[in-house]
């Protein structure tokens, strides 16, 4: 048995470079001292976890939902139109030329009074009157956002008589979007926080347990990295190992939002889904990482 692990390690060594080999026990050891440390901290690990996992879960939660909010504000913004009402002496194909050189003006669809009297006098009977109807242009915006900006230039039109649109409804839309962007960036603020004071007090008490064996690893000439390393790695796994489990309740938030798009006949794309799965393990990873880097320099000084 002897022999045969002996000609192995030769054999090793003949394919790997020596100073790869190095670089490979170097790597081998740190994975062993992070693992020891992930022992050490017991039966804390589960809170530490869950306690990443929950905040993970509702930040992802809010992210993921503000993505279907802009879907179904696109969608209901699209539906909006602003109907503008012309002077009876003015040219509705001049006047649709003249609009489309506003900014975030999509669409402009010409409804000639002609047309909308016909489609009146179908649904009521008006024989006798005379046609009061003006000229009617419809527009579509690019973005719901745009709305009100967009009626106030075109109110600098001159042959404009009057205009409408679902003012209200726009601007609560607005509203509500912007509120749910804010509350998301302020709820990634408190992840931040909140991730970071876990992961300081967890590697706080790992660099107590340790102060010691650090201490002679630093007297024997041990790079600062190599000690630095397996704590900011535990940070890291803690992250990420509460990014996973949040994955657990965040796609039970994905198939109810999925029935809702589909309800409502709005779709949206697996991209959202997919994009809030990759930036919540780059941020549980990162700040967990972060939070460990700021403990070492704080506690342990190398």
């Amino acid at each position: 048995m002897n022999n045969k692990m002996r000609k192995l390690k030769e054999t090793v060594k003949k394919i790997i470079p020596k100073h790869h080999l190095s670089s490979v026990r170097i790597m081998y050891r740190i994975a062993m001292e992070t693992i020891y440390g992930i022992k050490r901290t017991g039966l804390m690990n589960i809170a530490i976890i869950a306690a990443m996992a929950a905040i993970l879960t509702i930040f992802g939660t809010l992210f993921r939902t503000s993505f279907s909010l802009s879907s179904f504000v696109d969608k209901l913004g699209n539906a909006f139109e602003i109907s503008v009402y012309l002077k009876s002496n003015t040219d509705p194909v001049y006047m649709s030329s003249m609009l489309k050189e506003i900014e975030h003006i999509k669409k402009i669809s010409i409804i000639p009074k002609e047309e909308a009297w016909e489609e009146m006098s179908g649904e009521m009977d008006v024989r006798g009157l005379e046609n009061p109807l003006p000229d009617t242009l419809h527009i579509t915006i690019d973005d719901p956002a745009n709305i009100i900006k967009v009626c106030d230039d075109i109110k600098k039109v001159s042959g404009i008589e009057d205009m409408s649109y679902a003012q209200e409804v726009a601007e609560k839309l607005q509203t509500l979007t912007n509120v749910f962007n804010t509350v998301t960036v302020f709820v990634l603020i408190i992840v931040a926080i909140l991730t970071i004071i876990i992961i300081n007090s967890t590697i706080q008490l790992v660099i107590q347990s340790r102060k010691e064996e650090i201490e002679i690893m630093r007297l024997m000439g041990v790079s600062n990295w190599y000690i630095k390393m397996p704590l900011i790695l535990q940070g890291a796994v803690y992250g990420f190992l509460g990014a996973i489990i949040s994955l657990i309740p965040l796609n039970i938030v994905q198939n109810g939002l999925m029935k809702l798009h589909s309800f409502l006949m709005v779709s949206c794309s697996d991209f959202s889904m997919n994009l809030v799965v990759l930036f919540l393990f780059v941020i549980a990873i990162f700040f967990s990482a972060g939070g460990s880097m700021l403990s070492i320099k704080k506690h342990l000084q190398v």
